[in-house]
């Protein structure tokens, strides 16, 4: 029998899960019950409130990371901007501090078990570093920011990438439970399913197969990297205001992110003209990509680790020993940041 098991969290969107578990309870009729499904928590059976209007939804069971099947992860459901503790980010933020990031790491690494993942199911997952690498999608808003986690974002309906099948928006997940049950159990159920729905599943599924396409629409620079690649120095036409050994030295930062306060140590010199800078958290330090100063201010972007896998953007401000600015990636509320230079 194949088993699945949808993941409830607090926050998480209505549709993400009942629609998938509309499909394969219709799934199981339509093949003599050969499929199973049930709503799972890491925590196990309780009652799990959604976001926005807060129903609450009775989940059977633990989550099991190794039973052979399906989990599906869905995303959160609440304001996508601003910084209040039911936005979608904080919402994501929560739950991947629980359990249920070590135990879907489990997931994905056992041979048998597929995960499927709704809208901002995707960005749980990557903001917890499970994703890097791999393609995926999410709900629009968050393509910016599934590709800032180092996960690769594909704008496909579906992405199947073997043991990670994801989907788009929230309706996707009517798209991503019928192409399972094709996948897994064949067209013939996947379509006596669609005609009990009076719904046809939308798309062509993306997987990393067939000829590589030419590019038939211009697309923009990266989001996630700086345009100017080059290294730039405090001679460079524009920056005559402040030199760039304004922003020299050690400073200890607070970046005031969505899902707690981030503490850093930022190293900034300046040597023959070219500005360089490091980061330090904890015990791991990683160096400024593209710093760039312009416009009084300086900007690098950064992979941090903590508390969530990103590539954040920085710009920044120096008054004297004090520090001010901002940093940002894809649909996340820029977070504020503060530092003193300490030498």
């Amino acid at each position: 029998m194949l088993k699945v098991q949808i993941v409830l969290f607090d926050g998480f969107d209505l549709m993400d899960a009942i629609g998938p578990y509309e499909v394969f309870s219709a799934a199981s009729m339509a093949a003599d019950n050969a499929l199973s499904v049930e709503f799972v928590t890491a925590e196990g059976p309780r009652s799990v409130t959604s976001g926005v209007n807060g129903l609450k939804v009775e989940a059977s069971g633990r989550l099991i990371p190794e039973q052979e099947g399906i989990i599906v992860v869905p995303g959160a459901a609440g304001p996508v901007d601003g910084d209040s503790p039911d936005s979608v980010p904080a919402l994501l933020g929560r739950a991947m501090n629980t359990d249920l990031t070590g135990l879907m790491e489990q997931a994905l690494g056992q041979k048998d078990v597929i995960v499927a993942t709704v809208c901002g199911g995707s960005l749980l997952l990557a903001m917890g570093g499970l994703l890097e690498g791999r393609p995926a999608v999410t709900n629009h808003l968050g393509m910016d920011m599934l590709g800032a986690t180092g996960a690769v974002p594909i704008p496909a309906r579906v992405v199947d990438d073997g043991n990670l099948v994801s989907g788009g928006g929230v309706t996707s997940g009517l798209d991503v439970a019928l192409y399972l049950v094709e996948r897994e159990l064949g067209p013939r159920v996947a379509i006596e399913v669609e005609r009990l729905f009076e719904f046809e599943r939308r798309g062509t599924v993306w997987r990393a197969a067939g000829m590589e396409p030419g590019n038939l629409i211009k697309t923009g620079d990266d989001p996630n990297t700086t345009a100017d690649k080059s290294p730039i120095t405090s001679e460079t036409p524009g920056n005559e205001h402040i030199p760039a050994s304004t922003f020299d030295g050690d400073w200890d930062a607070t970046i005031a992110t969505p899902v707690g306060k981030l503490q850093v140590q930022l190293s900034i010199s300046t040597a023959h003209g070219i500005i360089q800078g490091k980061a330090t958290q904890g015990n791991e330090t990683v160096e400024f990509l593209n710093p760039v100063l312009q416009d009084n201010k300086l900007a690098w972007s950064l992979k941090i680790t903590k508390p969530m896998r990103l590539n954040l953007k920085f710009e920044v401000a120096a008054d004297g020993d004090h520090m001010t600015g901002i940093a940002k990636a894809g649909m996340l509320p820029s977070s504020k940041l503060t530092g003193t230079r300490i030498s």
